[in-house]
C-alpha cells in the first residue's frame, strides 16, 4: 500500500503543477486587458498617453505569436517529450514576464510579450498530456474536468486580480507570474512524469509560421494604423497588400508542403471547417466585447482598474457555470443547438449595450444584463465549438486539430482588438459613445453570424463529444 500512496502524492503534486501552470497563462489573457489604459498613462508622451492603437500591439504580438506558434511547438512536445518542452515553456514565460514588468518603453514590453507568447505556446499544448500521464486511468475524468475548470476560474478572478494590481502599478499585472512560474518549475522537475516522445517525423513548416506571423501581422498593422495614417494612404494599402500576398504565400505552401502548418485538407471536413469558421468569427466578437468593455468603464465612465475588474466579473464568473450544466445538454442534442442558442444570447447581450448604453454610469441597467448575457452566451458557445471541430476529426489528427482551432482563437482574437481599434481610433472617451455603439452592434451581428454556424451544425449532427470538458479551459 505504501507505493500506492506515494504515488498518489506523486500525481497530485503533479496535477497542482500543470494546473498552476494553466491558471498562470489563462489569468494572463484577463488581467492584460484590465491594465491597458494604465499602461497607456505609463508610456505617455509628456501629457498625452500612448495611443490605442500603439497599445492593442501588446495584445496583438502575443496573440498573433501564440496562434503562429501553437502547432509548431506542440508537435516539438510530441517528438522529444512533453515533459521538458512544457518546463522550458515555464522558464520562457517567466522570465519573459519579468521583462514585461521591467520594460522601459512600450516596444519593449510589446517584444517581451512576443517572447511571453513563445513560452505559453509551449505549456498549452502539453499540459493536458502530461496531467494525463500522471494520473492512475479510473481518475483520468476528474483530473481532465479540473484542468478544464481552470480557465473558468481565471477568468473570474482575472478582472478583480488585475484591478488590484493596477493600483499598486500596472507592471505588477506580469510581476505576479513570477512567482507562480518559479513554483511551477521546481515542482515541475520534482513531480511531473516524463512520457516517451511519440512522433519521429518532421515537424510542421516552420518557414510557414513565419509567413503566418507576417500576414497577420500586415493585416493588423494596417487596421490598427489607418484611422490615423489613412485608408487611402501608401503605408496602409502597402500593408493590405503585403497581408494579401503572403497570405497567398502561405496558402500555397500549406497546399504543397509534406507537413504544413495548416493542414487544409482538414478544412473540407464539413464539421471541423464550420467548426473553425465558427471559432473565428465569434472570437472577433469576443474580443471586441472584452477590450470595449474595459475601454468604456475606464476611460469613459472613468472608473477605476479595480471597480472595472469587479464590474466585469459577472460574464466571465458565468462560463465554467453554464459549460458545467448544460454538458448533459450538449450530449443528448449536440453541439449545433448549443451554439445556435448561445450566439444568440451573446448578440443580445450586446444589442442591449448599443441601445442602453449612456455615457453616465448605471451598472444595473446597462453592463450588468449585458455582461449576464454574454457570459451565458460564451459558455454555451467557445468550450462548443472547439469540441465540435476536434471530434469530427480522427483520433490520429485530435492533437492537431485542437493546435489549429485554438491558433484560429487567437488570430480571431488579434482581428477583433484590431477592429475595435479601427472604429474607435484614438477618440476613446465621452465624445465616443456613437463608436462603441458601433462596435457592439458588429458583436452582435457576429454573434448572430455564429449562430447561423450552429443551425449549419445541426444539418451534420453527429454523437456529443467526450472531449468537451478537456477543451472547455481555453474558454
Amino acid at each position: 500500500m505504501t507505493p500506492s500512496v506515494g504515488y498518489s502524492n506523486r500525481s497530485r503534486m503533479a496535477a497542482f503543477v500543470v494546473v498552476l501552470a494553466v491558471f498562470m497563462t489563462n489569468l494572463d489573457l484577463w488581467i492584460v486587458n484590465v491594465a491597458l489604459p494604465a499602461m497607456g498613462s505609463g508610456f505617455a508622451h509628456g501629457d498625452r498617453p500612448a495611443s490605442l492603437s500603439d497599445l492593442s500591439w501588446v495584445l496583438n504580438a502575443y496573440a498573433i505569436t501564440l496562434a503562429a506558434l501553437l502547432v509548431v511547438i506542440g508537435r516539438v512536445g510530441d517528438r522529444i517529450g512533453q515533459r521538458p518542452v512544457f518546463i522550458a515553456g515555464v522558464v520562457v514565460f517567466t522570465i519573459a514576464s519579468a521583462a514585461c514588468a521591467l520594460a522601459p518603453s512600450l516596444w519593449v514590453l510589446v517584444l517581451a510579450r512576443v517572447v511571453q507568447a513563445a513560452g505559453a505556446a509551449a505549456q498549452l499544448p502539453t499540459s493536458l498530456a502530461l496531467l494525463l500521464a500522471a494520473v492512475p486511468a479510473d481518475r483520468r475524468t476528474g483530473a481532465t474536468r479540473s484542468w478544464a475548470a481552470v480557465g473558468g476560474l481565471a477568468a473570474a478572478a482575472g478582472p478583480v486580480l488585475g484591478g488590484l494590481l493596477v493600483q499598486i502599478d500596472w507592471r505588477w499585472v506580469f510581476v505576479v507570474n513570477l512567482p507562480i512560474g518559479v513554483l511551477t518549475v521546481i515542482a515541475g522537475l520534482a513531480a511531473l512524469p516524463a512520457p516517451a516522445a511519440r512522433e519521429t517525423g518532421p515537424l510542421p513548416d516552420v518557414w510557414g509560421a513565419v509567413l503566418v506571423t507576417a500576414a497577420v501581422g500586415a493585416l493588423t498593422g494596417a487596421l490598427v494604423e489607418a484611422p490615423g495614417w489613412g485608408w487611402t494612404s501608401g503605408r496602409t494599402l502597402g500593408l493590405l497588400a503585403a497581408a494579401l500576398a503572403v497570405g497567398a504565400w502561405f496558402g500555397l505552401r500549406s497546399a504543397r508542403h509534406p507537413s504544413p502548418l495548416l493542414e487544409l485538407h482538414l478544412l473540407r471536413l464539413p464539421r471541423f471547417g464550420m467548426a473553425g469558421l465558427g471559432t473565428f468569427v465569434f472570437g472577433v466578437a469576443f474580443a471586441i466585447m472584452l477590450l470595449s468593455n474595459v475601454l468604456w468603464c475606464q476611460e469613459v465612465w472613468h472608473w477605476s482598474a479595480l471597480r472595472t475588474g469587479v464590474a466585469l466579473v459577472p460574464g466571465p464568473a458565468l462560463v465554467p457555470i453554464v459549460t458545467a450544466l448544460t454538458s448533459r445538454a450538449v450530449r443528448r442534442f449536440g453541439h449545433g443547438p448549443l451554439i445556435l442558442v448561445g450566439g444568440l444570447l451573446f448578440a443580445a447581450g450586446m444589442l442591449w449595450r448599443t441601445v442602453l448604453v449612456s455615457s453616465t454610469p448605471d451598472y444595473a441597467r446597462d453592463l450588468l444584463p449585458s455582461m449576464i448575457l454574454t457570459g451565458a452566451g460564451v459558455g454555451l458557445t467557445i468550450g462548443t465549438l472547439i469540441a465540435a471541430g476536434v471530434q469530427s476529426l480522427p483520433a490520429d489528427r485530435a492533437a492537431t486539430g485542437s493546435a489549429l482551432v485554438n491558433s484560429f482563437r487567437q488570430i480571431s482574437a488579434t482581428v477583433g482588438v484590431a477592429v475595435l481599434v479601427t472604429i474607435l481610433g484614438t477618440r476613446v472617451g465621452a465624445g465616443s459613445v456613437d463608436d462603441f455603439r458601433l462596435a457592439w452592434a458588429l458583436g452582435a451581428a457576429l454573434g448572430v453570424g455564429t449562430s447561423v454556424v450552429g443551425a449549419l451544425l445541426l444539418r451534420t449532427r453527429t454523437a456529443a463529444p467526450a472531449l468537451e470538458p478537456e477543451y472547455a479551459a481555453k474558454a
